[in-house]
């Protein structure tokens, strides 16, 4: 059986159209986990008593600072990839431009493993972030039936 090494080039086949609509998609999304962080922080603020518990507390830290460096990280991306969908004109100028069009597809390659790559971080995160407020709600609720 002969099996061919393939080095992955999808990104020089699709179109700056193609580019473009995926840079637009990444901009939603981030803007969309901007505001989810914002109701995550008036969650977290909303229940700090019960998160403050000896129980929680550990846990609750470390995924809180997780959720401030998640927003430093969701800022500096929806900067980079407005930047970077602003340089697509490099694609669609009409100019050949052959260096600068392929160092415009090759950061457009990184920023799909980058975005891939938060966003697997970030479903980690929210998984946390429910599983904490879970656990406060559970034990506010222990300690209102007693």
């Amino acid at each position: 059986m002969n099996t061919n090494n393939t080095d992955s080039k999808y990104i020089e086949w699709i179109s700056a159209e193609e580019m473009h609509e995926v840079t637009k998609q990444w901009l939603s999304d981030l803007k969309f986990i901007a505001d989810e962080q914002k109701f995550f922080q008036d969650l977290i603020k909303n229940y700090t008593i019960q998160l403050v518990d000896k129980s929680v507390f550990a846990d609750t830290k470390v995924t809180i600072d997780a959720l401030e460096k998640s927003k430093n990280k969701t800022k500096n991306l929806l900067a980079a990839i407005k930047r970077h969908g602003n340089d697509l004109e490099i694609l669609v100028d009409g100019i050949d431009q052959l260096k600068e069009e392929k160092t415009y597809k090759k950061k457009h390659r990184e920023f799909i493993s980058l975005m891939s790559a938060f966003f697997i971080e970030y479903q980690t995160l929210k998984t946390q972030l429910f599983l904490i407020v879970k656990k406060a709600l559970k034990k506010e609720n222990q300690q209102r039936l007693l």
